[in-house]
């Protein structure tokens, strides 16, 4: 039997992704994220983010225009907590206090995070207000993965990245791969 229950982060797993930002004044900040996704997979790549508007992040993507998903893996989990734990609006600087490195962007202003495997720089396309966060719609304008998170064929190794999730609420790692997409339509040997 079923009951209903307050709604909160009903989607899940969703990941958990440090979003790099510059302010006016060209100082990076880091915000934890789990308001991350795809909205466009191929032409154009486009990523959403949503973001409190009460937040200094918000603030400098709203000014800047330019934004970093940077994902990590379970080994950073404490500076990923932490990172979302204490605003950037009074100066700190997250990457030194929580022990991460800022490394040059290709396209973009707000550095990435070296010890994320995957980062992926975006330019705003357009912010909506939607309920009690903005959206942000990012159009991807390079994304750069670690080699050794790179298969022979220049793909990303699935089983390399050791994401973290959010589930309700928890921080997650996942586990196995338990099928390819499509395998129901997919010929298979018997």
């Amino acid at each position: 039997m079923k009951r209903e229950v307050k709604a909160y982060r009903p989607v899940y797993p969703s990941p958990a992704a440090l979003i790099t930002s510059i302010d006016a004044e060209g100082r990076p900040n880091i915000v934890t994220l789990g308001e991350v996704f795809n909205i466009s997979v191929r032409e154009p790549v486009i990523i959403g983010i949503a973001i409190r508007a009460a937040t200094h992040s918000h603030g400098s993507i709203s000014a800047t225009r330019e934004f970093v998903v940077n994902l990590p893996t379970t080994a950073i989990l404490r500076a990923v907590d932490r990172c979302g734990t204490v605003t950037g609006r009074t100066g700190r600087d997250k990457f030194r206090e929580f022990g991460l490195t800022p490394i040059p962007s290709i396209k973009v202003k707000p550095p990435c995070v070296e010890e994320c495997p995957v980062n992926i720089e975006c330019e705003v396309m357009e912010r909506i207000a939607v309920g009690d966060h903005d959206l942000f719609l990012g159009h991807v304008v390079a994304m750069r993965v670690d080699e050794d998170a790179l298969d022979e064929e220049g793909e990303i190794a699935k089983g390399s990245l050791d994401p973290i999730v959010y589930l309700t609420g928890e921080y997650w790692s996942i586990g196995e791969k338990l099928e390819d997409l499509y395998f129901t339509t997919k010929k298979r040997d018997s």
